[in-house]
């Protein structure tokens, strides 16, 4: 887990994200916005897990009558879809303004991700510290990255020689060579 992200939490602006984000943007334009909100999640959940951040994806309306409501993804991460009416940036604003104190005040870190310039400056004025779209893929993805290199299984020789390394019909080869055999 990476210190600096220890006790932090992160909002995520998730509709903005999936527009910028090369690898979701593709996976909206050919599947579509609901496949690109679950390999959003399914990232997020991976990072957030993997880091030991409180992550929360915010998502809007988007144009429909519906009431907001959150739901628990798992420990580190949730989601929350505003009411009609709100927008992500308003809700993460809010949600700035009144946690900012209270979480510098217990040396917690608050950032937001998202590439919406006027977002950006409302949050960094609460406090805040702010993540555009492109460095979000890249932290997420450079975690991802370690995260495989750690759990990577290693491969053990069952011999102090190269040659107890290799498959059984390249020892085979190899001790024709030795011989003078062709």
């Amino acid at each position: 887990m990476s210190s600096s992200l220890a006790k932090a939490v992160l909002f995520v602006d998730g509709y903005n994200i999936i527009g910028i984000w090369p690898l979701l943007r593709q996976k909206r334009d050919g599947d579509g916005m609901e496949e690109a909100r679950r390999q959003l999640i399914e990232l997020l959940v991976d990072y957030s897990a993997f880091e030991g951040l409180d992550a929360r994806i915010v998502f809007d309306a988007h144009y429909q009558n519906t009431p907001s409501f959150s739901e628990t993804v798992t420990r580190n991460l949730s989601i929350h879809y505003t009411g009609f009416g709100q927008t992500a940036d308003t809700y993460i604003e809010k949600l700035c303004a009144s946690l900012g104190r209270q979480l510098r005040l217990s040396r917690r870190r608050l950032i937001v991700a998202t590439s919406d310039r006027a977002q950006q400056l409302t949050v960094t004025g609460y406090g805040a510290e702010w993540l555009s779209a492109e460095q979000l893929a890249e932290v997420v993805e450079a975690s991802n990255r370690c995260r495989q290199r750690r759990h990577q299984p290693r491969k053990q020789s069952s011999g102090r020689f190269l040659a107890s390394s290799l498959d059984p019909e390249a020892q085979h080869r190899l001790q024709k060579l030795r011989m003078g055999l062709k």
